[in-house]
């Protein structure tokens, strides 16, 4: 679960999953500060780290000699009747067309892109009220 709290500095928030912290803001033209990352920025960073992640996982399982991996994605919100994710991955390594071809397969199956690809709902589960 991460959970999020507003500080002194209009929309910057901080938020954590209970062990880590960062920050998230919005630019300055729509008021904030421009000093952390956008929510829309979590979102490509959370898919290009789980393709980044997965393929290497997959590549250690398999001793594939991939030296490393660079990804690359950009959310596209152009069309209002629907969000693409772009992006890019770059493998190094001395790797085989197949290698190659069957870590860029895999990638497909990362986490993060099997929860986006879903239909997805949200659901209040409540506000909790507070003193101020």
């Amino acid at each position: 679960m991460i959970t999020c709290k507003s500080g002194n500095t209009r929309y910057k928030t901080l938020f954590s999953n209970g062990v880590h912290e960062a920050y998230a803001d919005t630019t300055e033209d729509k008021g904030g500060g421009g000093t952390s990352f956008r929510p829309h920025d979590l979102l490509e960073a959370a898919l290009a780290s789980c393709l980044n992640m997965y393929v290497r996982m997959y590549a250690d399982k398999h001793n594939i000699p991939l030296h490393g991996v660079s990804t690359a994605v950009t959310l596209d919100r152009v069309s209002p009747a629907e969000v693409i994710f772009k992006y890019s991955i770059e493998l190094d390594g001395p790797l085989s067309e197949e290698q190659r071809q069957r870590l860029l397969q895999v990638s497909k199956e990362c986490p993060v892109r099997k929860t986006l690809s879903q239909k997805i709902s949200f659901r209040n589960e409540g506000e909790v009220a507070t003193g101020g």
